[in-house]
């Protein structure tokens, strides 16, 4: 019987742009305000360190799914070098951290509806949401692909049209409320660090929270043309894309008005498309903050699918799961997920909102486990197999040092979410998620021996 594959449906201008949608989440758009607000221009260093060590993170993920092309998700490599149980660990723990996404993204879409439509019960949009992304899913991957191309080219244009109106604005020294616009305001109003070390520190909680997903375009490495260009293009690119759309914009932002005058609960998008006569930038961010909570759930369906996928093909998750349809879609996977994430929805309404803040915080500490995870893989990777590293065309610069180097930084972002009140208890229950994983594994590692022993003695 032929082994069942994934189909290669995605194309070089979807991968592209699933790398771009990974790495602009919302919190450009709507939480830039209370970033700058908290570390004043020195937000600009904090997202130039987050996005060098990104991309020493992909660039290690690259290289090991490209020294292997029947590697279909990182919890393939992680198997191979650090064991079945720490895949296991991995899978499940990037499944929850997908899950949980979708879930904050899904309410997301019942609340930006409702600025247009109040009277609309908040639970209905996400609930169509849902269904809509989930039978684009069931059809190909290639349909996949194409709703997050144009997604991703949404924000995209978004960036791009506030850059071009900023600079004008710059320019022409446009006068605000806040005095003219120039770029003199990056630096004149306290300095680079107006808020100290202290301000500038506690800004890579919110700066790592916005590199979030970044490792999807990892993820479409099975499904994807030619993975060996068209996977080293699209992590290669991510540099100049986090020049562009995170610096560039906040530059821009930050020059028009000053650090200061901005408002930390307002989107600053909506401030500079209001302060050049846009009387609809409300509903234009409304707008394109909608169709991102939309992709991150798109992508959310897609992750976790594939997820659950891998691990049942190698027997940590039920086996009907890696069944594949005719489209070479895993629609029982996809099925799966969908149904947790509904109730993880409808759970979301019952329980307080605090509750639900502190799911999505353990989300993110689950997240930097998986770069942690990765960065060692690659590391097993060069030690014990030294002969696929030599012919591998696309290396992670710097190693080892740069393997140290993003380990260190994850330590140290672990150390400022401990420092920030709101973070702190995940750092404390997260560790009960690894125990509850480990727990499951080793019972079902031990239910599988007694199975193989009743086995023998019958025979």
């Amino acid at each position: 019987m032929q082994e069942q594959r994934l189909e290669r449906g995605l194309k070089n201008r979807h991968v592209q742009l699933i790398a771009i949608g990974g790495a602009i989440g919302t919190g450009l758009f709507l939480g830039a305000g209370k970033s700058i607000h908290l570390a004043g221009p020195s937000i600009l260093f904090a997202y130039t360190i987050t996005g060098v060590i990104c991309f020493l993170i992909m660039r290690a993920l690259g290289e090991l799914l490209l020294s292997n092309l029947n590697y279909h998700s990182f919890v393939d490599f992680v198997k191979d070098y650090l064991g079945n149980m720490a895949a296991f660990v991995t899978g499940w723990t990037y499944w929850f951290c997908w899950i949980s996404i979708a879930m904050a993204d899904l309410t997301a879409v019942g609340l930006y509806t409702q600025y247009w439509f109040p009277s609309v019960p908040q639970w209905m949009p996400g609930l169509i949401a849902l269904v809509i992304l989930l039978f684009m899913n069931l059809a190909t991957v290639k349909l996949f692909g194409e709703m997050e191309f144009w997604f991703a080219l949404i924000k995209v244009i978004a960036i791009l049209a506030l850059i071009v109106i900023g600079i004008f604005m710059i320019i022409k020294g446009f006068s605000t409320d806040s005095g003219a616009a120039s770029f003199t305001n990056l630096w004149s109003h306290g300095g680079m660090f107006p808020n100290g070390i202290n301000g500038f520190i506690l800004s890579f909680q919110m700066v790592v929270f916005a590199f979030v997903g970044i490792e999807l375009v990892g993820l479409t490495a099975g499904e994807t043309e030619d993975p060996e260009r068209v996977i080293p293009k699209a992590i290669n690119n991510i540099p100049i894309r986090i020049i562009i759309f995170y610096i560039g914009a906040l530059i821009v932002i930050m020059s028009v008005y000053p650090w200061n005058a901005i408002i930390p609960t307002e989107s600053p998008f909506v401030q500079v498309f209001v302060a050049v006569g846009i009387a609809a930038a409300a509903g234009i961010v409304n707008f394109v903050v909608l169709t991102s909570a939309a992709s991150a759930c798109n992508s959310a369906i897609f992750s976790t699918s594939r997820m659950v996928y891998s691990l049942a093909k190698d027997k940590n998750a039920p086996v009907p799961l890696a069944k594949l349809d005719a489209r070479k879609v895993p629609s029982n996977a996809l099925f799966f997920s969908t149904v947790v994430i509904l109730i993880s929805v409808v759970l979301n309404y019952v329980m307080p909102e605090g509750v639900f803040t502190l799911i999505t915080s353990i989300s993110t500490v689950c997240f930097i486990f998986i770069w942690g995870i990765t960065v060692i893989s690659h590391l097993k990777y060069r030690k014990t197999r030294p002969d696929l590293a030599k012919v591998n065309k696309f290396k992670l610069p710097l190693y080892p040092f740069a393997n140290y180097l993003i380990l260190a930084f994850l330590a140290f972002v672990l150390v400022v979410l401990a420092l920030a009140e709101d973070t702190r208890v995940a750092l404390f229950i997260t560790p009960v998620w690894f125990i509850l994983l480990i727990a499951i594994y080793k019972m079902r590692k031990t239910k599988a021996n007694h199975a193989d022993q009743g086995e023998v003695t019958e025979n």
